[in-house]
This record gives C-alpha cells, structure tokens and sequence, in this order.
C-alpha cells in the first residue's frame, strides 16, 4: 500500500513540475498566465540567484523575463526527481532543442500545498555559461 500511495504522489507531483516547466516554455503571455495561475498558489514565492518574487503577477514578470534573456531556447526537465511530503525536487536544463547540450542547468526545490498548487521553489544554478 505504501508503494502504491508513493507512487500515486511521484506521478502527481511529476504532473504538477510539468505544468511549471510548461510555463517557462510558453511564450504566449495568456497561455502561460492561465499555466502559472494552474499551478500556483496565488501567493507562491519564486526564488532563485537572479530573482526573489511573490505572487503569481511576479512569477509571471521573472518567466517573461528569462525568456527575453533566453530567447529560442527551452527548459527540459532533468533526470531527477525526488519527493517526500509536500517537497519535490528536480533538475532541469536549458537547451537549443531537447537532447542538445545544455547552456544552462540548475535544480529546483518546489513545495506544494494541499490543493496540489506550487506555494514555493527555491532555484540553484549548476552551470551557468561565461
């Protein structure tokens, strides 16, 4: 039964990283806005060594940000991902197209309430170029 119920929230909280790396895709400003508000606290604090925001209009400005700053590049989540309780953590990269070399990669520690919304992430940078 354990197995099952872990598993069970691996793949929810799998669901929930890919919706927050859909939003650091979406270039569409209201396309990504309706990702973010899915699945964000509305008071969700986003930090990083770049930037340290609250609330779903910020995280949102940070996004479009990073993809002015990137542009035509793409965030692809890493091979990690590791949960317990309400934390996830995961890798992800950042590439000229999936399976490329990365130019940027980092790790990302989310917390998620009980509606299953993101209320945190704390963001590492790993390789950095320059």
């Amino acid at each position: 039964m354990t197995d099952t119920i872990s598993n069970a929230h691996e793949l929810a909280a799998s669901a929930l990283i890919d919706q927050y790396m859909a939003a650091w895709n979406e270039t569409d400003a209201v396309a990504r806005r309706e990702l973010i508000n899915t699945a964000w606290a509305k008071d969700g604090v986003y930090t990083d060594p770049l930037a340290s925001v609250s609330g779903v209009d910020a995280i949102d400005q940070v996004i479009a940000g990073a993809q002015e700053q990137f542009g035509g590049l793409q965030f692809v989540r890493g091979d990690v991902l590791d949960t317990h309780h309400n934390i996830a953590r995961f890798t992800w990269e950042l590439v000229p197209e999936p399976g490329a070399e990365p130019l940027v990669v980092g790790f990302d520690v989310a917390a998620v309430d009980s509606d299953n919304k993101i209320t945190s992430v704390y963001g590492f940078i790993d390789k950095m170029p320059g």
